[in-house]
């Protein structure tokens, strides 16, 4: 399991790709691998949007972000996981977060990682200030849209 904050842009495929090398333990045990990768947008709340400063409690984001991973792994088949949020300055395109998760079966690696992705969005101390087309800034104040089960399967 790693997860990692990162001031610095990233490549989430090159980040599953040598996560997944250095887990050589892992070879012929996996048959799914649940990615998210979510990337800034350039609006919100019906404004244009130019930058966006991530910030968070150093230690304790780290904190909470592996409680959130062990209560997945308490609830699925898990046979690891890496986790990466930008921190600072991003812009519309960058990546700003990453979910992998590596199980035998697809329905654990699927759901994991939107439990993940769902909790880390409500539940981990990171703060939101984005600086607007019309050079205001402000704090987002709704940092998730919820979890919304999908039906009709």
């Amino acid at each position: 399991m790693e997860i990692r904050l990162s001031e610095q842009d990233f490549n989430p495929w090159q980040a599953i790709q040598d996560h997944q090398a250095g887990q050589r333990q892992l070879v012929g045990k996996y048959g799914a691998t649940g990615v998210f990768v979510g990337t800034m947008r350039d609006f919100n709340q019906n404004d244009g949007v130019l930058s966006m400063y991530l910030e968070h409690y150093p230690g304790m984001t780290e904190r909470q972000l592996q409680r959130i991973v062990e209560e997945a792994k308490h609830q699925w088949r898990i046979l690891d996981c890496l986790v990466v949020h930008r921190v600072g300055e991003v812009f519309p395109d960058d990546v700003l977060v990453l979910v992998a998760v590596w199980s035998a079966q697809r329905g654990d690696a699927f759901d994991a990682s939107r439990f993940i992705m769902e909790n880390l969005k409500s539940r981990a101390p990171f703060w939101k200030k984005e600086t607007l087309v019309s050079g205001l800034q402000r704090w987002v104040e709704k940092n998730s849209d919820g979890y919304r089960p999908v039906s009709g399967y």
